[in-house]
């Protein structure tokens, strides 16, 4: 007859075969630790893939010539720039709601990587505009609605610094994130809502694309290119900011992986003790 007290315990939380345990910033931090090198790497290999394919496999369009070709990293960059702000805001929301630690870090990690994306999307929009509107800016709704985007991604990385209070500086960088949120279908549905010099949509769900197909492909690899480097930068300044914020977590992180092959530590290596020997 065996004894409920030592074989009928729960196990404990760091040892369940679930993805939750990783919202611990103890357990995430060597796991983005072994994810960022993937990351990276699929990143630069897409990345090499779909600027060949759309430099040099892609036709030259019949109108624009040759300087259509900036499009595949403008439009991959502007789909990121909104995408990248909805994850914020979607861990802005997790972390009002569950408290999550976690979830206000990688709101913050992920915050100068879409202001790159968002900056680079105005920029080659102006090299693109130039020689096809004759200007370098027009203060259209599309680009205007983009700017402000910039100005959320600035605004709240500026709120970020303004504090040393960091639980002050994420909720209140979250309610900030969250409040612009009502920007993004303004800046994608634009150029359905006004009369602009912006161009429509050359790729929706709702119709077949109206660019060949090779250069929907080169298009396509960008955007799972800057997704990838988004991924990998993102982890690599998570881990910086956990260190930062919870020095303990790293070298907690350390023990929890390395006590067993799914993180957990057995209970006598939690009260520091030595399993007997038989």
């Amino acid at each position: 007859m065996h004894n409920p007290s030592t074989f009928d315990a729960p196990r404990p939380a760091a040892a369940r075969s679930s993805w939750l345990r990783y919202a611990s910033p103890a357990l995430f931090y060597p796991l983005a630790g072994r994810m960022i090198p993937f990351f990276a790497a699929g990143a630069a290999l897409l990345a090499a893939a779909g600027l060949y394919t759309g430099l040099v496999v892609a036709p030259i369009d019949s109108q624009q010539g040759e300087v259509y070709r900036i499009l595949f990293i403008h439009v991959a960059a502007a789909w990121m720039s909104m995408f990248l702000y909805l994850v914020m805001a979607g861990y802005a929301a997790l972390g009002l709601i569950f408290n999550t630690r976690l979830s206000f870090m990688m709101m913050r990690a992920l915050a100068p990587t879409g202001a790159l994306f968002t900056f680079l999307t105005l920029w080659t929009g102006a090299l693109w505009g130039k020689p096809t509107w004759g200007t370098w800016w027009v203060w259209d709704a599309r680009l205007t609605s983009e700017l402000i985007l910039l100005f959320l991604y600035l605004g709240f990385m500026a709120l970020q610094a303004a504090t040393d209070d960091t639980q002050r500086a994420d909720r209140g960088g979250a309610i900030l994130l969250l409040a612009g949120v009502v920007n993004v279908p303004i800046i994608y549905f634009s150029v359905q809502w006004w009369s602009t010099l912006h161009q429509g949509a050359s790729i929706n769900l709702t119709s077949a694309p109206s660019m060949a197909r090779v250069m929907v492909t080169a298009m396509l690899l960008m955007v799972a290119a800057f997704w990838l480097y988004s991924a990998a930068v993102a982890l690599a300044r998570v881990r910086g900011i956990i260190a930062e914020r919870e020095p303990g977590a790293v070298l907690s992180g350390a023990v929890l992986a390395a006590g067993s092959p799914d993180g957990a530590v057995s209970s006598g290596e939690r009260r520091g003790t030595r399993p007997e020997a038989p």
